[in-house]
């Protein structure tokens, strides 16, 4: 569309020129993909952090047990809070769509574990670790 061709082709050649692979998209794709793979998972580590710090407030004393996992999930609750507002502005109609079908994932999953569907839990944690292996090769 509106993108001048010879100034995408020398962006493009310069990255590539880097070791980058470019794919080209349009900008609702580039802005779902990087929602879901990008700017879920910091608000997500956002909200973790504040959960526990909620749970912290009343006296609980949990943050000094933190230790690998959490501290691995919750990595990049460090970025820039300003930033990511700026993200969260401007590509807001994309992240509440991934984070309306994270709830749904989170409710799923809490309907599992109150069912005591102990199958259930596994087919869902087994299908996960699957899709995470799987990126280890690529």
């Amino acid at each position: 569309g509106k993108t001048d061709r010879t100034a995408l082709r020398n962006i493009k050649k310069m990255w590539e020129t880097a070791g980058s692979e470019v794919v080209e998209m349009d900008s609702e794709r580039h802005d779902l993909i990087l929602a879901a793979i990008s700017h879920l998972p910091h608000m997500i580590a956002y909200s973790m952090v504040n959960t526990i710090a909620d749970i912290e407030e009343k006296n609980e004393d949990i943050l000094k047990y933190t230790a690998g996992g959490f501290k691995d999930f919750t990595r990049i609750a460090s970025s820039s809070p300003e930033m990511w507002r700026d993200v969260c502005m401007t590509n807001k109609s994309a992240i509440v769509d991934m984070l309306e079908l994270f709830e749904k994932r989170v409710s799923s999953l809490k309907a599992l574990i109150e069912a005591g569907d102990a199958k259930g839990l596994e087919e869902d944690f087994t299908r996960a670790k699957g899709i995470r292996d799987s990126l280890k090769r690529q």
